[in-house]
């Protein structure tokens, strides 16, 4: 293969891609050492990729909570349903080092059923 070939073919692959799995982050925002635990009901839920999501407001505190992709989720047990609006959880989680609102979920707690997200 050429290199202009070479450049035409991972120029045409790029542009195949999704533009969620560009913007895909990662872990190492969060602050594993300040791991924490709360209970409260969920406001707002996505279950789409890259990641489902849940907002939920905490002795005052808006809260921005990221779980796990919709496949994972799904395959352990936590569908659409289990995470709508106005269930009541408990997530355990880590902080974003930078996001005073927003934290990344190791297992959620739903309908007393403790779920594994990682």
């Amino acid at each position: 293969m050429t290199s202009l070939t070479r450049r035409l073919f991972l120029s045409l692959a790029a542009s195949l891609v999704p533009a969620s799995a560009v913007a895909h982050h990662g872990w190492g925002g969060y602050d594993t050492s300040k791991s924490f635990t709360v209970t409260g009901k969920i406001l707002k839920s996505t279950f789409e990729n890259p990641h489902c999501q849940i907002e939920m407001e905490i002795g005052g505190k808006h809260w921005h909570f990221v779980l796990a992709p919709p496949l994972r989720m799904q395959a352990r047990g936590a569908t659409r349903e289990l995470i709508s609006p106005g269930k009541t959880c408990t997530v355990f989680g880590y902080p974003h080092s930078s996001k005073p609102d927003e934290a990344r979920i190791e297992y959620i707690v739903l309908d007393g059923k403790r779920i594994e997200l990682r």
